[in-house]
């Protein structure tokens, strides 16, 4: 029986990061991955759903070409030929992983993982064969799936889910998205830059909940404009397939929508079952979600669990630096994980991002807070891209200035959010950022004025004397 330090079941952006880590660590490695590596992210989501989504930009900016004084005289869209260079970006993305996994030293063992005992794994390869191999340590990071829920009839076709929405080779005439979360909107801006009709359900009362208001609304006024209706407050009660490229929806307010398809953008299905959970003693809540501490130890000794599998934030950024945290502790040094300042991305257009401390979530507190806001219109860089709408909002402790929290609507917002996330880990003031000089003319200027409009001062925003 080959014998590893560690053994890390799951190949994702939580799994192979644990991989190499540990190896960078000293730590010989067995990775068990049952399909690609790379896991959901990469391969059936936040990847290949930005590439759709520079497919989906690019079209709408060559459709307004003649704004810059380029003349186009027809614009053409191919989905296929979208799906195939999507295709070949999460290729690259996974040589350039199983390249990492052997420079590293790592060995990479196909098949699916069982735990059989304390320190044993039990692997049944793609070949039929079955190892079992030993390890001190044993990290779980199997990830999560679309849940496939009964009563919306999902048979991936007619009623999809984002794994079949991702291999479309033809644009929907129409198509009606459950869910107005952060995956339904990134769905709905694509298909609707793709020239699908578009419709969103929503149970809560506003799409992207989890964001500030004024944020949704920067986002509501584009879709509005590309024709997406928006159902708030509005509950599905059953779906209808009449015939092929034919549903019939029929909504909680009495409405029946009919649409070629209908994606279904809600729920997520815990990878934790037949992997045996069970024989080590590692607890699960009724939802199949791995308990685990801040150490990312589950119930069971030497068995560690990251990423969706887990139930937290189902983020792939978030899942790498859990893998992280589970590394060194399986390891031996003691490390706990930090929830504090996790950046958050949503590609819709224009896009939106935030880290910490949301405004909303103060008003809520009723913590004393400053709010800073500068807006794109006001930026000279996003005049000359052709990107005025949206926003960069700071918010600060009204005592210590110390920065809370931020959130960008606009042109290249998951970008620019990377500077404050290190303003709030560092605990820098608003005025550590406002009296950094920022190169001209360039969006992270929206950032440093922000800063100063926290304390009035911004130069290029008109505001009321004191």
């Amino acid at each position: 029986m080959r014998e590893f330090d560690l053994v890390v079941i799951g190949g994702g952006p939580g799994g192979y990061t644990a991989s190499i880590r540990a190896s960078q660590k000293g730590a010989l490695v067995g990775l068990v991955e049952r399909d690609s590596v790379g896991g959901t992210c990469l391969n059936r989501g936040c990847i290949p759903t930005k590439a759709l989504y520079y497919s989906a930009k690019n079209l709408l900016a060559t459709k307004k070409a003649e704004r810059f004084g380029i003349k186009v005289s027809e614009v053409e869209f191919d989905l296929s030929e979208a799906v195939r260079r999507k295709n070949d970006v999460v290729a690259r993305l996974v040589a350039g992983i199983e390249q990492l996994l052997r420079a590293n030293r790592i060995e990479l063992i196909r098949g699916n993982g069982f735990i059989e005992a304390e320190g044993r794994v039990r692997v049944e390869k793609r070949d039929g064969t079955v190892e079992v191999i030993g390890a001190r340590s044993i990290i779980i990071a199997t990830g999560s799936e679309p849940a496939l829920i009964p009563a919306f009839s999902i048979d991936g076709t007619n009623v999809i889910t984002s794994t079949e929405a991702l291999e479309l080779k033809r644009v929907p005439e129409s198509l009606l998205i459950i869910g107005g979360g952060v995956m339904g909107c990134e769905f709905a801006n694509i298909f609707s830059a793709f020239g699908s009709t578009v419709k969103i359900v929503e149970i809560l009362p506003r799409i992207l909940s989890t964001e500030d208001p004024q944020v949704v609304r920067v986002v509501e006024r584009v879709f509005k404009k590309r024709g997406v209706e928006i159902f708030t407050d509005t509950g599905v009660e059953e779906i209808n397939i009449a015939d092929e490229g034919r549903v019939e929806t029929r909504l909680t307010d009495g409405r029946t929508i009919t649409t070629e398809k209908v994606l279904v953008t809600i729920g997520r299905s815990f990878n934790s079952s037949g992997i045996g959970l069970e024989n080590v003693g590692v607890k699960t809540d009724e939802k199949g979600r791995i308990e685990v501490n801040s150490r990312m130890e589950t119930s069971a000794r030497g068995v560690y669990a990251i990423g969706d599998v887990t139930g937290g934030m189902l983020l792939a950024h978030v899942a790498s630096k859990e893998a992280i945290v589970a590394v060194e502790n399986a390891l031996g040094h003691p490390q706990e994980m930090d929830y504090s300042v996790i950046p958050v991305g949503i590609f819709t257009e224009p896009e939106i991002a935030s880290v910490g401390m949301r405004e909303k979530d103060a008003k809520e507190k009723e913590m004393e807070v400053k709010v800073g806001r500068f807006p794109y219109g006001a930026s000279g860089k996003a005049l000359t891209m052709d990107e005025p709408d949206g926003f960069v909002q700071i918010v600060a402790d009204a005592v210590t200035d110390r920065v809370l929290g931020a959130t960008i609507v606009g042109a290249h917002a998951t970008d620019l959010i990377g500077e404050l996330a290190v303003a709030i880990r560092q605990g820098a003031k608003t005025t550590d950022i406002a009296d950094t000089v920022h190169a001209h003319p360039t969006l992270p200027e929206l950032v440093m004025e922000a800063a100063e409009d926290v304390h009035g001062m911004a130069i290029h925003k008109a505001v009321r004397r004191r």
